[in-house]
């Protein structure tokens, strides 16, 4: 069975794969290269075919702006399959903007790091991966460098994001509390995402209003950080975000220890990973939850619920021991019913809770994968084998869907997009570990 989902896995991810030197996360729905998926895509790549992977990345990583920002979608190619695309996010307002491609002004949780260390651990020619990194890595520092020195506005080594779609989790409940407090104009527009997928499971009309008002100041400060910082209605930190931010820098230390010299490079990782740690210790952690939570800076205050993003720590080794067993206690309680698969993206027991919807309560394979690794670190390797065992159960009977509902015997309980790329490239890394 694990030959056979593994070669459907390849099929998949072969599928996607353009002639550009990038994969697309889905036919249709995601017709364009996406950051974060890139780099899990690549993750799976290097099992199969290494050089793939090398050009996933090395793809992503030439869209890089002149500043060291990524962008969260690259836009190689022209296609009328999705919403909003290259000519609503207008790049080309940034003066520090990518010549060569057009792209978003926003970015994606910042996976490439751990991804480089990732694929030398699976790659089967060491010396080849090894040498493609050193052509590569100094991009990822830039883009880290650029995190620090644009993002960190109250310079305690946590970084903001300014739209919901940089966190990844594009409409989790988390943001509800922050759309009352804007009243964007009501845009008129042709959505694309509700002709390849079920209205129900998708953001409402009125969210994506939200979305675009987002843009448009963004837009008008030509993608001004410092602006952006001043004027955004949205300004949150993510613990998902600065996590996977702490698990690379991590990821570049011992990749630059490996490579040799990089003396100040290594010396200002550390710098920065003990001041985010501590940071995210000390203005994260929710002590009544026992999870770790988003913080709205726009209100100076965090925002208490609990989410598949509160558990990306521990894949970071941010929390203590302590701290771990009780985020585990609070993840078992909430979510680890005997009827339930892990993990649900969102606190089943919240009155916001949406099994179905996107971001608002489905499994995801992505956050599972973090999630597995992370209880692993911290001696968890029952229930990291469970939410193993839950991601290949999930793929298995419904297929390689975008996302899942968390309820056990639910008919058809595969959304989003089919044959969707990460769930397929994670599922060949889960099978081999």
């Amino acid at each position: 069975m694990k030959e056979k989902l593994i070669s459907q896995a390849i099929r998949v991810l072969e599928d996607n794969f353009q002639e550009g030197g990038f994969t697309i996360p889905c036919k249709g729905l995601y017709p364009f290269q996406w950051k974060w998926d890139s780099g899990f895509i690549a993750i799976g790549q290097a099992y199969y075919d290494a050089s793939k992977a090398k050009q996933e990345i090395a793809t992503l990583l030439d869209a890089q702006w002149d500043n060291g920002f990524i962008p969260h979608i690259v836009f190689h190619n022209e296609s009328d399959t999705y919403f909003p695309g290259a000519d609503v996010h207008r790049s080309d307002l940034s003066p520090v903007a990518s010549k060569k491609y057009k792209s978003t002004g926003m970015t994606q949780p910042p996976v490439t790091g751990f991804v480089l260390e990732e694929m030398y651990r699976i790659a089967d020619d060491k010396e080849d991966m090894f040498a493609f990194i050193k052509t590569q890595i100094d991009k990822v520092y830039d883009n880290h460098n650029y995190f620090y020195k644009n993002r960190d506005v109250n310079d305690e080594g946590l970084v903001f994001i300014y739209h919901n779609w940089e966190s990844g989790t594009d409409n989790s409940p988390i943001w509800d509390d922050i759309w009352t407090t804007m009243n964007p104009p009501e845009y008129t527009f042709e959505r694309r995402d509700t002709t390849h997928v079920d209205a129900s499971q998708r953001p409402s009309k009125r969210e994506y209003d939200h979305y675009l008002y987002i843009i448009e100041i963004a837009k008008e400060n030509n993608y001004n950080d410092a602006k952006i910082a001043e004027l955004s209605p949205f300004l949150v930190i993510d613990p998902l975000f600065n996590a996977m931010l702490i698990k690379s820098n991590q990821a570049l230390i011992n990749l630059y220890i490996r490579i040799g010299g990089n003396e100040d490079k290594i010396a200002q990782l550390k710098k920065w990973q003990a001041k985010s740690i501590e940071g995210f210790n000390s203005k994260l952690w929710d002590d009544k939850l026992g999870a770790y939570v988003h913080y709205d800076l726009r209100k100076d205050a965090p925002i208490s619920f609990v989410t598949s993003s509160s558990f990306a720590p521990l894949y970071a080794n941010i929390p203590s021991q302590e701290r771990a067993d009780a985020l585990v206690h609070t993840m078992m309680t909430k979510f680890g019913g005997e009827d339930k698969y892990l993990c649900a993206s969102f606190d089943p027991e919240s009155d916001r809770f949406d099994p179905k919807k996107y971001w608002r309560g489905p499994v995801w394979i992505n956050m599972n994968w973090i999630l597995f690794y992370g209880l692993k670190n911290y001696g968890y390797t029952d229930i990291a084998n469970r939410v193993k065992e839950d991601s290949i159960e999930l793929i298995e009977k419904y297929g390689f869907y975008e996302y899942f509902n968390c309820k056990k015997g639910t008919e058809n309980a595969g959304y989003g997009g089919g044959d969707f790329s990460w769930s397929a490239a994670l599922l060949i890394d889960l099978l081999n570990n």
